[in-house]
């Protein structure tokens, strides 16, 4: 075990909290496994190690984020999403083939997706738009979590006003997708989408809400005006 894991490991068991580890389970339908420690303390902790491992070289960083991946703990997984958007300046189109290994291998709750896709992918996409594409091969993955990062990797860029597009031909690809999981992704990438195109995205909800599901509609109408969301719940 690499010493800067070792020291994480030790400083994570000194902080762990039983209190914040069980309630930390009620947000999740699967069983995690965590430390217990509030979301600020793990992220400090992964910014102050930050600093020694940041000069190494960059597949010496993708080996430590696997080791800390391979422990299946929730906690360590944030370190991971707060180290690789630090290294978004040294990003290669060859580093989301790493990516969706791991979101595959080691990803296995909302959080860990949600935490990782928002930044870490959606930095390498910010860097490399022509990689977008990529992201409808994620949608029709066997994979629940991977089907999600291809909705959730575009959270911060759409929000901004781009890809839209790419949002539409997303929610197509997962419309009917029956894991909650994935409806809950795409409508809040709809929902985000709606910032700034408001009538492109209740256009969409409209024409596709006979099949869309109740959940993914409610995410992604919660931004409009009362007046379209009213129009949007009405039934088919």
């Amino acid at each position: 075990m690499d010493p800067v894991i070792a020291a994480i490991r030790k400083e994570l068991e000194k902080k762990a909290d039983p209190a914040i580890r069980e309630s930390s389970k009620r947000f999740f339908k699967e069983e995690i496994s965590c430390y217990g420690l509030k979301t600020a303390d793990v992220t400090a902790i992964a910014k102050r190690y930050w600093k020694e491992v940041r000069s190494r070289e960059k597949s010496e960083i993708f080996a430590l984020c696997e080791e800390l991946y391979g422990s299946g703990y929730l906690d360590e997984a944030f370190i991971v999403s707060t180290w690789i958007p630090s290294l978004k300046d040294r990003f290669e189109p060859r580093d989301l083939m790493v990516f969706e290994r791991w979101i595959d291998r080691w990803i296995t709750n909302w959080a860990a997706c949600d935490g990782f896709c928002n930044h870490a992918v959606g930095d390498f996409i910010t860097k490399y738009p022509d990689q977008v594409g990529v992201l409808k091969r994620w949608a029709i993955s066997p994979n629940r979590w991977v089907r999600r990062a291809a909705c959730v990797s575009l959270i911060i860029p759409v929000k901004h006003g781009e890809y839209l597009s790419e949002v539409f031909e997303l929610a197509d690809l997962v419309l009917t997708d029956p894991d909650d999981m994935v409806q809950k992704g795409y409508g809040w990438l709809l929902k985000e989408a709606s910032r700034k195109h408001t009538h492109e995205v209740f256009a969409y909800v409209m024409k596709k809400k006979s099949v869309m599901p109740r959940t993914s509609l409610r995410y992604a109408i919660e931004l409009m005006p009362k007046e379209l969301r009213s129009e949007a719940m009405k039934k088919v």
